[in-house]
């Protein structure tokens, strides 16, 4: 037996006023960059035992900027280390917004297959109904297995394929 986690519906209204906040969002923040899968392998990383150790080098580089090479840009570090502190707490916000997201959407997508697989069940039992074959061989497309070169195929087939 299934539970019904979810039962909600989100309106066009609703979805174009969440639409029109992540648009907010993103120009409050202008500087938001996209890194490439490389870029970020290539990128020094650490947890938040490191934001402390920025925070130390930083008032190791405001107090003895004398060891510092020349080129070395003391208040540039301290707003890096700033929009850090800063975006931590959006950040967080918006992992815990996004992880209720996709656990409702995985819910719903959950709900919804389980229930079409439900209706396969009855529309496949019923087949020796007038029209009800062409139903079930359409229905059934969703487990036939095909190589991944068929599967190209079919999908520059259908690409190929005049509306």
């Amino acid at each position: 037996m299934t539970t019904n986690r979810i039962s909600a519906t989100l309106s066009a209204e609703d979805r174009k006023q969440i639409m029109s906040a992540i648009d907010t969002i993103k120009q409050a923040m202008p500087f938001l960059v996209h890194l490439s899968k490389e870029e970020r392998k290539s990128l020094p990383k650490t947890g938040d035992r490191g934001r402390g150790f920025m925070l130390n080098c930083l008032d190791a580089a405001q107090q003895h900027t004398d060891c510092l090479p020349r080129s070395f840009n003391v208040e540039e570090m301290q707003k890096d280390i700033r929009l850090v502190e800063d975006l931590y707490s959006v950040l967080m916000a918006l992992t815990e917004l996004h992880s209720l997201v996709d656990d409702t959407y995985l819910a719903a997508h959950s709900e919804a297959y389980v229930a079409a697989l439900k209706v396969y069940d009855a529309v496949k039992s019923h087949d020796d109904e007038p029209g009800m074959k062409i139903v079930v061989d359409q229905l059934k497309q969703q487990f036939v297995r095909r190589n991944k070169k068929e599967a190209a195929e079919t999908s520059a087939e259908l690409e190929a394929t005049p509306a």
